[in-house]
């Protein structure tokens, strides 16, 4: 699928619903993130199991404004940031516009998200893009991929900066997602693995590591070349893992690509700890997963047996909670 750039919806102003409802998933990175910005490939992989609801309403009080909505949410994230809900109200915003969606009353938007925020696993876009589709089932809109992801991609950009688009297209994919060159693909898995994926315990600044390394780039542009670079090639040579079979070199680019971002000041100490730990405990690769600065680290292990080991560590490493995510062999449509 070519990364959309300015699809339409399907215009009309057809009558409300009672109730729309829209629902999207978290993902980890697997490599690539940061390089993604800058044009180097990026994989990333669905978590099913981290979910968000959106339950979007007519409100039954007299509104303000018309054509307000009020977002409300619950679950494991905190409540809705200044940035994260200025950019959900630029995805209404031009929800109305090309849905065509006039005269609108004021919505209610009930956000249940189970997905942890500031952790790399996607929260921001899997809400927005919950929302999207929340709405568009209220107005009774049929809204293709595109225009989905050009939606979620308004929330993006204001929550995080310049968003590569991996969160967007991963929270809505069901299989794992590479992105290079504009063009999204799922990769050929050759062998089953699980990516074990533990919370530090200290919120990731997404924003904040993206404005770190823009500096830093413009100090030397030579640095951002060699990153991009490197980066790519880990991505590139990851995916020929990936799709042979290879387990413990797919592993090993992990691992490297942690060191990478470590060299450009996207981990911390304790992140550090928690790649140890798993590596300790036998993982083929561990390495920060996201937007960095804190958050979450993966580790690739070979059966459940293995899986529950590393997992066992990475709690005796202090983390504050875990997955175990299934990475099964498929066929793909990417070599």
């Amino acid at each position: 699928m070519t990364l959309p750039t300015s699809a339409q919806g399907a215009p009309g102003n057809s009558k409300i619903r009672e109730l729309g409802i829209g629902c999207a998933h978290g993902k980890v990175i697997l490599l690539g993130e940061h390089a993604v910005v800058y044009g180097a490939p990026a994989l990333a992989l669905p978590v099913a199991e981290l979910m968000v609801t959106a339950n979007a309403a007519q409100s039954p009080h007299t509104p303000a404004a018309e054509g307000d909505v009020t977002f409300t949410l619950t679950g494991a994230s905190a409540p809705v940031s200044m940035e994260a809900s200025d950019g959900l109200r630029g995805l209404v915003a031009e929800f109305k516009r090309v849905a065509g969606v006039d005269r609108a009353p004021h919505v209610d938007v009930l956000i249940d998200c189970a997905i942890p925020t500031g952790r790399g696993l996607g929260s921001s876009a899997a809400c927005a893009r919950a929302v999207a589709l929340a709405l568009a089932d209220l107005f009774g809109v049929t809204l293709d991929t595109g225009t989905v992801f050009d939606l979620v991609q308004i929330a993006e950009n204001v929550a995080h900066g310049r968003a590569s688009g991996i969160d967007t297209l991963a929270t809505g994919s069901p299989y794992p997602v590479l992105l290079s060159g504009g063009v999204a693909r799922e990769p050929r898995i050759g062998f089953d693995g699980r990516i074990v994926v533990a919370d530090s315990g200290v919120a990731g600044r997404t924003k904040d590591a993206v404005e770190l390394l823009r500096r830093g780039f413009e100090r030397d542009p030579r640095a951002r070349a060699d990153f991009v670079a490197r980066a790519a090639e880990l991505t590139r040579a990851a995916v020929r893992d990936l799709a042979d079979g290879r387990a413990a070199a797919f592993g090993s680019r992990l691992t490297a690509c942690h060191e990478l971002l470590g060299e450009v000041g996207i981990s911390m100490d304790r992140i550090d700890a928690l790649v140890d730990a798993a590596l300790a405990a036998g993982a083929l690769g561990a390495k920060i997963s996201g937007g960095g600065l804190g958050g979450c680290v993966i580790a690739l292990a070979q059966g459940p047996e293995q899986a529950r080991r590393v997992e066992r560590r990475l709690c005796e490493a202090g983390a504050a909670r875990t997955w175990i995510v299934p990475m099964e062999r498929s066929s793909g449509h990417a070599r």
